[in-house]
């Protein structure tokens, strides 16, 4: 039997924020796999800690799964209900970003200042 392997193509901090994903993937044919699922069902205060579940899907579904995902994911908005530009490249793909890094914001997440991450250049920034 040949060897497949994975790629994690999303993490979420609590299980109930994957099922939308895993549910539109799974009904149009791609295998789903929820990677310390059952970790964070019987303790969910530990997300931060073990950095979430992550939704895992095989490499060779890779290409068509993050379409998917970038189809349905959900991207930051400003006060007046628009989509973030980025200043970087101007794409209006921003998502919210939190490096946490450090014991303590791993501890303590909601201390962290909100960032926002462009997916299409990856340049991070802080909120105006």
């Amino acid at each position: 039997m040949e060897k497949q392997e994975f790629y994690t193509l999303a993490a979420f901090e609590y299980v109930a924020d994957v099922q939308i994903l895993k549910g539109r993937l799974m009904s149009d044919g791609i295998p789903v796999f929820l990677r310390d699922e059952n970790t964070l069902n019987s303790d969910p205060l530990i997300s931060n800690a073990i950095g979430g579940v992550k939704l895992q899907v095989y490499y060779s579904d890779k290409d068509r799964a993050t379409e998917i995902y970038n189809e349905i994911r959900s991207y930051a908005m400003d006060d007046h209900g628009n989509l973030r530009i980025c200043p970087n490249c101007k794409a209006q793909r921003m998502e919210i970003y939190f490096n946490r890094r450090g014991l303590f914001y791993k501890l303590f997440p909601f201390f962290e200042k909100r960032k926002y991450k462009c997916l299409n250049c990856e340049f991070i920034t802080e909120p105006n």
